[in-house]
């Protein structure tokens, strides 16, 4: 799925509590962390990586990413053309395409898909933001069993690109839609057999806090492959808990900390290879709740709105603080919205509000935050004590050291801050369900092309971060970001999009609504016993996990220890 989805900690590697038995033989089989517990096994609901990294082994869409030409070719797609215009596209289905149940996977299900999934306005989901063009849809028509019709309402320059968006199957899912209940289909409680997918791998099992099986998909379209017989995750909460159950050999893959990675290079244990791939594509920042329907109370968002109060906490972020003391080193400063791992788009010529104490504190002054009586915490001019709750998702060690950081900052500077940490799909509720926040530590997952993330950047985006699905832009700033969300998909010249999209980079870095801390580099570690990894620097480690496999002196294994 092309949009930017609430990343946990590292989208792709997986996580352990106490564990029902494996089969005796792992065999042929990979064994990964999961963070957390996903939350459905729906793809088109899906907004948070712990879901995610689940259905991206289970679903694909027309077209995929090269891995390291960043180019789209073909998935389910064999073909397509498109006019000398760029507003009609027809795709080819390649021949013999079947889902996991045996049936037939048509140009109707593409159809399916757009118009009555993603297109449905009683249907949330994040694609809806990807798939419009100056606020019109896209016209998805199934002109035969294996072509489809797409006629844009205007050039839309990513449209191939986001064509990764995931098919899903309509001689399933049809009658729950005509019975309006499809935002309850394909749940936790489901039985796997009910889950009809067309990717590598389909469920086998979910066990509540302990494990998510897939399975090998007999009727995956790349013949002879997956060459994995299935995928198993493990659901480990704890970073050291899962480090530990690497080290004792029950995990085969494993995104490292930089602790664990200093570790490891220390020890050079054997059979175990480390990867060190440079920054990741995603995005980590501190949030303000800006949204009036929250429970925040009235003063805390008068406090928000100032644009020199988000300033002044951006003061306080210790960024090279937090890149020597929870990363060792092993991360880079982040300002704005994409990185340095991003490419073309990104832009480094953004607003840097550097570490600075004694300027936050004037910043607060000069909005009139005073400590009047004398206990250390300031007030505003109507006497409300400058306290804030700051919470993050409890599974990662290293946002729990970076929020505690930063609350200890805040309170140099005359601000109690109240941190908390909770569990993550409870973390994900509160910022898209309940609003029940006031700031947030928490992550994005990336993408090459700006637009992916118009969910999150675009004011009716599902994901706004700071006010989801605004009713209309509440800054003028606001406004411009729209704005360039609308042109920068309308506009073919690769220097103009990027013009605009700049200035976007720009706009959010001098008006923090969200204040970027770090990005850390990517590090993961493997067992010898899995080949055919061929590590991308835009798509990561696991992207070609169909085409993994086990030596085949470790088929009848068990897992044991190095």
């Amino acid at each position: 799925m092309p949009s930017v989805v609430i990343c946990g900690i590292v989208c792709l590697i997986w996580g352990l509590c106490a564990f029902p038995p494996l089969d005796n033989a792992i065999g042929n089989k990979i064994v990964l962390r999961l963070s957390s517990d996903p939350k459905s096994f729906n793809p088109i609901l899906a907004q948070e990586s712990s879901t995610t990294s689940v259905t991206s082994l289970m679903f694909v869409g027309l077209v995929k990413i090269d891995p390291f030409t960043q180019e789209p070719v073909p998935e389910l797609a064999q073909s397509w053309q498109v006019s000398d215009d760029g507003k009609r596209w027809i795709f080819t289905l390649r021949d013999g395409l079947k889902w996991s149940d045996g049936e037939s996977l048509t140009a109707y299900d593409v159809e399916f898909t757009f118009n009555s999934l993603i297109y449905n306005p009683d249907i949330p989901n994040s694609a809806k933001d990807i798939f419009q063009v100056h606020g019109r849809k896209i016209q998805v028509r199934a002109i035969d069993d294996r072509r489809v019709e797409f006629v844009l309402p205007d050039v839309f320059a990513p449209f191939l690109r986001s064509l990764t968006q995931e098919i899903l199957p309509r001689h399933i899912l049809e009658k729950w839609v005509r019975d309006k209940k499809f935002n309850f289909v394909w749940s936790l409680g489901t039985k796997p057999k009910e889950i009809v997918v067309n990717g590598p791998f389909r469920l086998k099992r979910f066990l509540p806090g302990q494990v998510v099986e897939l399975e090998r998909n007999p009727y995956y379209y790349r013949k002879g492959l997956p060459m994995l017989d299935g995928v198993i995750m493990l659901i480990i909460s704890s970073d050291d808990s899962a480090f530990l159950k690497f080290l004792e050999g029950e995990l085969d893959v494993i995104s490292l900390r930089a602790l664990d990675y200093s570790l490891l290079k220390r020890l050079s244990p054997e059979g175990i290879k480390i990867y060190k791939l440079g920054p990741a594509l995603g995005s980590n920042f501190l949030a303000f709740n800006l949204n009036p329907n929250s429970s925040l109370p009235r003063y805390k968002l008068n406090w928000f709105r100032e644009e020199k109060f988000r300033q002044a906490i951006g003061h306080c972020i210790d960024r090279e603080g937090i890149i020597k003391t929870v990363y060792r080193g092993l991360a880079e400063p982040q300002y704005g919205p994409m990185n340095s791992s991003n490419g073309f788009f990104y832009n480094p010529n953004l607003c840097e509000y550097d570490y600075d104490l004694n300027h936050a504190r004037t910043l607060l002054s000069e909005l009139g935050f005073q400590d009047k009586d004398g206990d250390g915490i300031l007030e505003d001019r109507f006497g409300h004590r400058l306290e804030l709750n700051l919470i993050t998702n409890a599974n990662s060690s290293e946002r729990v050291q970076i929020a505690s950081m930063i609350a200890s900052d805040l309170a140099r500077c005359g601000i109690k801050c109240n941190f908390v940490a909770v569990d993550f799909n409870n973390l994900v509720i509160r910022l898209t369900n309940s609003f029940d926040w006031e700031l947030i530590l928490i992550g994005l997952t990336g993408g090459m092309d700006p637009h992916f993330g118009r969910n999150v950047w675009h004011s009716s985006g599902s994901l706004h971060i700071w006010w989801p699905k605004e009713p209309h832009p509440f800054f003028d700033w606001e406004k411009e970001i729209d704005e360039i969300f609308e042109r920068g998909v309308r506009v073919l010249n690769e220097g103009k999009r990027k013009a605009l999209y700049d200035k976007w980079q720009k706009i959010i870095s001098c008006k923090v609504p969200v204040i970027y801390t770090i990005t850390p580099f990517r590090l993961f570690a493997v067992r010898d016993r899995i080949i055919g990894i061929k590590p991308s620097p835009y798509l990561g480690l696991l992207y070609n996990i169909d085409e993994i496999s086990i030596k085949k002196d470790n088929h009848n294994s068990i897992i044991h220890n190095n």
